[in-house]
């Protein structure tokens, strides 16, 4: 019982802090607002987390999790799928949002080593590697070139979001992206059959959470 306990005060405390850290920053974030947040107290904060770095760290340590590809027709459909899913997260899920800030800030402490861009443009490669060896490629188009072009992009993204409309748009945006990029990567049989409408993200999730409740996980 006490583990749980334990447990479910790491948890709040980490959604807590996300939230503040999403909203403010984390040089403006303050141990007091994320205790407040958080119903906890200091004490509690700290059995956890030895400073608000750690508490940052431990945020971006969660988000490195959250990528997972949904089964498509096509490996370049789960990399839209996986992209257009973490701006729909990006938007609702307080670690996603403070973790995207966090790793792109350059504020007193330097996250970027931390962040999880570089995992996720080993994993876009991996599925680009696949869509080319399914002749889902254009012959020139390079995957890893690709791969680290779509992060890149879409971090960028974030950060213009954030400061043109509050983020409110991220998905419409990298909805733009997306069509702009796959003709010059993309097989032409396969454009019409790829969907990067605004709301497929939306609907990515809506499939991964009714198969999370059907395996009753």
């Amino acid at each position: 019982m006490a583990q749980q306990r334990a447990v479910g005060t790491r948890a709040a405390i980490l959604a807590a802090a996300a939230s503040v850290f999403d909203r403010c920053g984390y040089d403006a974030a303050t141990i007091a607002e994320i205790t407040a947040r958080s119903g906890t107290t200091k004490g509690a904060l700290y059995f956890h987390f030895s400073s608000k770095e750690e508490l940052a760290r431990g945020v971006l340590r969660e988000l490195t999790g959250v990528l997972a590809v949904e089964p498509a027709d096509s490996h370049v459909q789960e990399l839209i799928d996986m992209t257009m899913a973490l701006a729909y997260r990006s938007l609702r899920d307080p670690i996603v949002g403070a973790g995207l800030r966090l790793a792109g800030e350059r504020g007193s402490v330097d996250f970027s080593g931390a962040g999880p861009l570089p995992a996720w443009a080993g994993l876009s490669e991996d599925l680009l590697l696949r869509a080319a060896e399914r002749g889902e490629l254009l012959p020139y188009a390079v995957p890893r070139e690709t791969a680290e072009l779509v992060v890149s992009a879409w971090a960028g993204i974030q950060v213009y979001a954030r400061v043109a409309a509050g983020r409110r748009d991220v998905e419409r945006r990298m909805s733009v992206l997306w069509a702009h990029l796959l003709p010059s990567v993309v097989m032409p049989r396969l454009l019409l059959e790829l969907d990067v409408a605004p709301d497929r993200g939306a609907r990515v999730e809506a499939v991964r959470a009714l198969r999370s409740v059907s395996s009753g996980s």
